[in-house]
């Protein structure tokens, strides 16, 4: 018997490589003989550099950038020589991780340590970049990336603005004209799982500002500020931003990464599929088991179990989710194609022992379930 396991990280518990061992551990104590596949999975968020280096087998690369206000920090990206991929979350330079909550403050925050990472990854040789936007501090519309590359934002008055959201209404023009060269050189790869536009109700600002430090004032004032900038844009470009999907990802780096970097903006859960091979992986399996923390009505909207779910139904495979909780009525699991679940809290209904001893919860499921299943 083959089975797949192929789960996202249980946030603040466990990985998903752990996830994966602790379901084997689990079914081969009840099964020895089963063939276990481990495929973990992620999509495009925290975690996503551990998951790439799974298959790429990389090396981990640590550069001093700027924090999200300008100050120094060691980053980590991971870059693999062999296939001359690297694989940056921007979170790691540019992230929410990186402050307490009383610092979050995006209208005076940059990405220009993500675009440093870029820099550094392109000096050491990349062609390929994988580019993970979850978890941003910033609503500068990748200004402060795209600065570190040689664009430059220029004011009425022809003087370069500081790279951050309060100052998007101050950019009159974009001088292309030091823009680093090896940039045409790289094809970029953008995980990304938002859809919001750029500006407006739905835009960054709005979606997002709040959650990132910004005050009822804060986002109209960077709304407006994105709307500003989105006319330079589409002039110097020649895209529109608004009608671009996803373009206020992040902060706007959806848009910036179309625009400053000629990258491709994909599901983060079919870019991981495709780094791992997974279609054909999963060949001839009869199950699939996958997890995450929470199953509810947001995990089927471009989170990784959905892109499970869809090679699942392709290959007539049998799909069960183990999961931290399932927040679903049991007509709801079945109709989305999940053939089998469980979870954690139906062993402990302590979220602290839940989450400090998830591997062994996760090991207990994954024996019920070969007990009943197999």
């Amino acid at each position: 018997m083959k089975i797949v396991i192929a789960p996202d990280k249980f946030k603040n518990s466990l990985t998903g490589l752990e996830f994966c061992n602790a379901v084997e551990a689990g079914i081969k104590s009840i099964k020895p003989s089963t063939d276990i596949v481990k495929l973990p999975l992620a999509d495009g968020g925290d975690g996503t550099m551990e998951v790439v280096n799974y298959y790429l087998k990389g090396h981990k690369v640590k550069v001093l950038v700027n924090n999200p206000f300008f100050q120094p920090l060691v980053a980590t990206y991971l870059y693999s020589k062999v296939t001359k991929t690297a694989c940056i979350e921007m979170a790691e330079a540019s992230g929410l991780k990186l402050l307490t909550e009383g610092q979050f403050d995006c209208k005076n925050a940059t990405t220009l340590g993500t675009g440093e990472m870029i820099l550094d990854a392109i000096n050491k040789g990349a062609t390929k970049i994988i580019l993970g936007i979850g978890g941003s501090a910033t609503n500068d519309c990748g200004i402060g990336m795209a600065k570190a590359l040689g664009y430059r934002f220029l004011d009425k008055k022809n003087r370069e603005v500081k790279p951050i959201g309060a100052n998007l209404s101050k950019i009159v023009a974009i001088d292309v004209s030091h823009v680093n060269t090896k940039l045409m050189e790289v094809d970029f790869k953008i995980a990304c799982d938002v859809s919001n536009p750029l500006f407006g109700k739905n835009g960054a600002a709005y979606t997002y500002g709040s959650q990132k430090g910004a005050t009822e004032t804060d986002i109209k004032m960077l709304d407006k500020g994105l709307q500003n900038f989105s006319k330079i844009i589409e002039a110097v470009f020649n895209v529109d931003p608004q009608s671009t999907k996803g373009a206020g990802a992040a902060g706007g780096m959806g848009i910036a990464a179309k625009v400053f970097l000629n990258a491709c903006i994909v599901p983060g859960v079919q870019l991981i599929k495709k780094i791992a091979n997974f279609d054909s992986k999963i060949e001839n399996a009869d199950w699939i088991i996958t997890g995450e923390g929470k199953l509810d009505s947001q995990t089927f909207s471009g989170k990784t179990i959905a892109g499970v779910i869809a090679s699942a139904k392709a290959k007539k495979i049998k799909l069960a989710a183990f999961c931290g909780i399932v927040d679903l009525e049991k007509n709801d699991v079945k109709n989305f194609g999940i053939h089998y679940a469980d979870a954690v809290y139906n062993y402990t209904k302590s979220l602290k022992d839940a989450m400090e001893n998830g591997y062994h919860y996760v090991q207990k499921i994954a024996m019920t379930f070969a007990k009943n299943s197999l």
